[in-house]
């Protein structure tokens, strides 16, 4: 054992006597996430299936962090079997136990051990829960029984509790789970139920009806988002642009339209509308909505032999301050950075017509 420190004050020599004094609070808290750890291996093994082993864990004292093997995203279903898993053992309140065996022996017993983990003569086996006698449980009705030389709690309840707050991706295989214990579990779900409190009073609903509460909420905005965009669609093909109908630029029909409101994204719908309506036609339209400028450029079938839309957006993104622009012959899109162009944009493309 190596402790690494620095003299405060006076001065030390070899042979002095010194006192090592652990900082029992965050010893406390590293046994309460250590033995979280392995309540949530099993767990994990319990919900997902044997295939689970670790991969990698962090136990600090407010914390843990567990890297697993396993192939895909757990459900929301699979995560609340796995928290439920961990605090029903953590309020059984079980002793921990520990011994010293051989490697052989902590085998037979079924013992997990970490892969690639090089182990001596004897080892530490720590076995924690007590299974219900009718459950399959390892070393008889033991919920986990691991080999480990790290520090545990003397009885699981003193880990307080466990509060899972997320699950990812760590790398091809592995997911990663991190959670709460003791003390910094309470304390992230009071504010959780702080915060609920807040919105359920916001939304003048219960608590246990704000999911529904919202749901309703999103469904009514997106229904006016659809209604706003069809009114803009109206408005767009009713006027306010240079001309509803195509001109003729070098024997080739040519529609311009320029907006101030219309949502980028919206312009692709506004292409197919006008090709339908025109029949034969290089359709140009560009919106300054948001500040910044895009532009949709939409050649009909009959003419990509001759215009390419691509060729067109690129010249009127240029006047944009735009750079490229990308699509097919048929439909193209880009954007930029100054809408206060747009005049010139259609201009550009106009004279491009006119130079073929």
């Amino acid at each position: 054992f190596v402790h690494i420190g620095s003299v405060a004050s006076g001065s030390i020599k070899s042979g002095d006597n010194a006192e090592l004094i652990v900082d029992h609070s965050m010893r406390s808290g590293i046994r309460n996430s250590h033995s979280a750890t392995h309540l949530l291996n099993e767990a994990l093994r319990a919900t997902l299936g044997d295939h689970v082993a670790q991969r990698g864990s962090l136990n600090a004292s407010d914390r843990l962090r567990f890297d697993f093997s396993h192939a895909k995203a757990m459900t929301a279903q699979e995560l609340a079997a796995v928290e439920r898993g961990v605090n029903t053992y953590i309020r059984q309140n079980s002793p921990v136990e520990t011994r010293i065996m051989t490697p052989d022996d902590a085998r037979e017993l079924g013992a997990q051990a970490l892969f690639g983990e090089k182990y001596g003569d004897e080892v530490r086996v720590v076995s924690m829960g007590v299974m219900d006698k009718s459950g399959k449980g390892l070393d008889g009705n033991t919920y986990s029984l691991e080999l480990c030389g790290g520090t545990h709690v003397s009885c699981l309840g003193e880990v307080g509790g466990f509060t899972l707050l997320s699950e990812s991706a760590s790398a091809s295989g592995v997911r990663r789970i991190e959670a709460l214990t003791g003390a910094a579990a309470e304390a992230h779900n009071a504010n959780q139920a702080r915060s609920m409190a807040q919105v359920a009073g916001l939304l003048k609903a219960k608590p246990d009806d704000v999911a529904d509460r919202v749901q309703g909420l999103l469904d009514e905005r997106k229904a006016l988002q659809n209604e706003i965009s069809e009114l803009r669609r109206a408005v767009a093909m009713g006027g306010g642009g240079e001309s509803q109908d195509a001109e003729s630029v070098n024997g080739v029909p040519f529609f311009a339209q320029v907006f101030d409101d219309v949502p980028g994204k919206d312009l692709r719908g506004l292409v197919d509308e006008h090709k339908n309506r025109l029949g034969s036609a290089v359709i140009v339209l560009i919106t300054g909505a948001g500040g910044k400028a895009a532009v949709a450029v939409g050649v009909t079938d009959d003419l990509t032999a001759k215009v390419s839309a691509v060729d067109v957006v690129k010249i009127a993104a240029g006047e944009l301050g735009g750079k490229g622009g990308g699509g097919r012959p048929d439909m193209a899109q880009a954007g930029g950075a100054d809408a206060s162009n747009a005049e010139a944009a259609v201009a550009a493309a106009r004279k491009l017509l006119e130079e073929m």
